[in-house]
């Protein structure tokens, strides 16, 4: 009797030895992936994220319009970047211990093997692949990808808790800093753009849904040329970005925002009645 206790003691306290190294072992991890220095690799709306369709979306879905920029999260090298029939236009880029994907690009910038630099373009948003509208499919894995995605992790242990309907903007390090920027745009009534590399003034122009002489006037330009590190201020415009839902249509979105069925079939370019959920569509601010 007195073996059988000190065999169930030992066995308990082996048991919460391994508990705490794993444990430790967890907390390790999180903290390394807090102080990453990662910044969102597009602009845009959050129309999905990770764990939903019963556990299979292993990353977070971006949308907005066809050509926004895509760019690195990090300083990296270039794993893959090629056409799948899932992800369609791809890019793979391993950070040290970890490797991001970003997929359903328009077009691809980079190629394998080659290094890029934190918030380098890499690509244009597109709807290639298993896609249903334009936006960026972005995963992050501690540890190479692999096909059952076991190393996935929820991008927002990095960037910070976030939602469907929230906006996020690329060069920002996490969703609160985000939060107090467009706090600050909103009293001053304007936002910055800081210039990337690759940029162009056309680019930023389809970012933020203005024209190009738009820009030139806000920013007094004497013509389209702009360079790395330049801010350009975007003034206020009438547009905001409207996540489809299910049981949406045209017409239910339209009435919502006191516009024309017509009206936003055109400002989306859209050549049919039909729209998806989690689709993104630019719409009319009421105000």
């Amino acid at each position: 009797m007195l073996d059988f206790v000190k065999r169930l003691l030992l066995a308990t306290l082996l048991t919460i030895f391994i508990a705490l190294l794993m444990l430790g072992s967890t907390s390790l991890i999180a903290n390394a992936e807090n102080t990453l220095n990662w910044i969102w690799p597009t602009d845009g709306v959050i129309t999905d994220t990770f764990g939903t369709r019963n556990g299979t979306h292993k990353g977070v879905d971006i949308g907005a319009d066809f050509g926004t920029p895509i760019h690195a999260v990090d300083d990296g090298t270039v794993t893959k970047s090629f056409y799948s029939m899932s992800y369609g236009n791809v890019i793979f880029i391993k950070h040290k211990e970890y490797e991001t994907v970003y997929a359903h690009l328009q077009k691809r910038l980079v190629k394998e093997g080659e290094k890029v630099t934190r918030g380098q373009i890499i690509g244009e948003m597109g709807s290639t692949g298993y896609s249903t509208g334009s936006h960026l499919h972005f995963e992050v894995h501690h540890g190479k990808w692999t096909f059952g995605k076991e190393n996935a992790l929820d991008p927002f242990q990095i960037f910070g808790l976030g939602e469907i309907g929230q906006h996020v903007k690329a060069g920002v390090e996490n969703l609160n800093g985000y939060v107090e920027a467009l706090a600050f745009n909103k009293v001053s009534n304007e936002q910055v753009h800081t210039v990337q590399k690759g940029e162009t003034l056309w680019q930023i122009a389809r970012l933020y849904h203005v024209s190009i002489q738009d820009l030139i006037e806000w920013n007094q330009l004497k013509d389209e040329k702009i360079h790395l590190g330049q801010r350009i201020v975007i003034k206020p415009n009438i547009q905001d970005v409207y996540v489809v839902k299910p049981g949406d249509s045209l017409f239910s979105i339209a009435k919502k925002y006191h516009m024309d069925v017509h009206e936003l079939k055109a400002i989306n370019q859209l050549q049919s009645n039909t729209i998806m959920p989690m689709q993104t569509l630019k719409v009319k601010k009421n105000s």
